[in-house]
């Protein structure tokens, strides 16, 4: 790999539509075929391009993972990524700053890698900043490892919209000031290895039950509403100095005077109320480029990019017009402009290539570890008392588990397995429900059917009920849980949390976390 030099240096070497290059960051697929990667150097060596942000597949990019396409599953996920940052970065004139999406691990992306527990399990954690230290460090390891520089996280948006279709469970929890510590304790933890961090979705993506992956979300909020909640976690950690914000693509109209575009476009949202009036002189990201909120309504090609980087943006993420976004900018920017997001692109490659002498491997051992004192510090007893639940184990009780073992179960299947389920429960008076759901996102009650939703409630309206809940605790809106002698939320369906939560109902450990959301 080609030396980084500092800035002062190549701000004299690269010329105007070289620093332009450096600005995008497309899209890289682990997945790719050959042409695929082809076509990619291909528009690296041409456009000199800054950065790249890996995804698994094309597929499971989250604008196509709607549609249903094919996701194909590669157990040498991580060593193709490694080959392919080598090659990447073998071919470009300048050292590539390399992104990826790790909110909960590599495993976000990437499957056989360490996954650690979703953004609402760590706000479960009480008085314990040490412990999500550690899950921001063990992460940013991963990474390294990997030969990636930059983490797009954490989510600092407040999970205040128990409806919110993509943030919910990615979030720290409703409460400003929970959020802003688990924020910091992650960030510094991932700065402590040396790798970079971005705080998402600027202004707050938490209040709204739209995906802007599919469409525009509306915040309804008064300025002084949002100061005070939405953007105090961006303030707090701006004033900590963090590496980057993503602005998301968010429609906020009491933030905008005089322009009616979503944030990531927004000049009086990115330049006036971020960087002026709350002092962030750092990187701003914009999320990705592709996303419908924006992409659908912008279809000349290098127009987006052109608005994204006139309204301050510095990274164009997921940019698809690359060479007509260039062009775009050099026909209508100032000097000045470019070379202020130069300046602060650069800088931040500076700072991340001072960390790229790593001999860091995957540590799937010390992620057990590390999974189980989280588990221990999250389990959360949300209804019912213990002593209800050492009372209900000296019962002749019987054990049901509810867990989807393929996403590819049909209705009729699942229907079946259904009947059976109840006649073996017909007899039996106390039940220790295990309870998954199907899916972490809340769209059609998390996946369950109707009809399994009946059977539970009815369950528990006519039977002695002791629920363990392992998965997004807000599927529990459609569990009537209040009617259970006791209701545990383990968070995760890891072996780590399925060890704690056994261990939990035989009296050998204590729910000490808390509900980081209001049910």
């Amino acid at each position: 790999m080609s030396k980084i030099y500092n800035y002062d240096v190549m701000k004299e070497r690269l010329s105007t539509i070289e620093k332009v290059g450096q600005l995008f960051m497309p899209a890289a697929f682990i997945n790719d075929t050959e042409a695929e990667i082809l076509q990619l150097e291909k528009l690296i060596e041409t456009h000199r391009i800054g950065s790249l942000c890996f995804f698994h597949s094309r597929a499971s990019a989250a604008t196509n993972y709607e549609g249903k396409n094919k996701v194909v599953y590669n157990e040498n996920s991580f060593e193709t990524l490694q080959n392919l940052i080598q090659r990447y970065q073998s071919i470009s004139k300048y050292p590539l700053l390399i992104a990826i999406d790790a909110e909960w691990g590599l495993a976000m992306r990437i499957e056989n890698t360490p996954q650690y527990p979703y953004g609402i399990t760590l706000g479960a954690i009480q008085d314990n900043k040490a412990l999500i230290f550690e899950v921001g460090a063990h992460i940013a390891k991963d990474c390294k490892a990997a030969g990636i520089h930059w983490n797009l996280a954490p989510v600092v948006d407040i999970n205040n919209n128990p409806d919110n279709p993509v943030i919910g469970y990615r979030s720290f929890g409703e409460n400003r000031d929970l959020v802003t510590q688990k924020a910091i304790a992650f960030v510094k933890g991932t700065e402590s290895e040396g790798i970079l961090t971005s705080i998402k979705h600027f202004p707050g993506h938490g209040d709204t039950a739209t995906d802007s992956h599919l469409g525009l979300p509306v915040i309804a909020k008064t300025k002084s509403e949002l100061l005070e909640n939405e953007l105090y976690p961006f303030q707090q950690l701006i004033n900590e100095g963090v590496d980057s914000v993503m602005a998301g693509h968010l429609s906020v109209p009491s933030l905008t005077t005089t322009d009616d575009r979503p944030s990531s476009i927004n000049k009086n949202i990115i330049t006036e109320v971020l960087r002026n009036e709350m002092g962030y002189t750092g990187v701003v990201i914009s999320d990705a480029l592709n996303m419908r909120a924006v992409s659908k309504h912008y279809p000349d090609r290098g127009v987006l990019e052109w608005l994204a980087f006139d309204a301050g943006n510095d990274v164009l993420c997921f940019a698809e017009h690359t060479a007509e976004g260039i062009e775009k900018i050099l026909n209508n920017a100032t000097k000045e402009q470019i070379n202020t997001s130069f300046n602060r692109v650069w800088k931040l490659k500076e700072k991340a290539f001072q960390n790229t002498n790593s001999n860091s491997k995957l540590d799937v051992a010390s992620c057990s570890v590390l999974n189980r004192k989280l588990a221990e510090k999250s389990l959360t007893l949300l209804h019912g008392l213990e002593t209800d639940i050492s009372e209900f184990r000296n019962t002749d009780f019987c054990t049901l588990t509810i867990k989807r073992f393929s996403e590819a179960n049909e209705a009729q299947e699942i229907l079946s397995a259904l009947e059976t389920t109840k006649q073996e429960v017909t007899d039996e008076e106390h039940i220790l429900l295990l309870l998954t759901p199907p899916t972490v996102k809340p769209t059609n009650n998390f996946g369950f059917l109707n009809q399994e939703l009946d059977f539970i409630n009815q369950m528990i309206a006519t039977k002695k009920v002791v629920l363990y809940h392992f998965g997004n605790p807000l599927a529990l809106r459609t569990i009537h849980a209040k009617g259970t002698l006791a209701t545990v939320i383990v968070y995760q369906d890891f072996k780590e949390f399925q060890d704690v939560a056994t261990e939990h109902f035989l009296g050998k450990v204590e729910a000490v976390g808390k509900l980081p959301v209001t049910l």
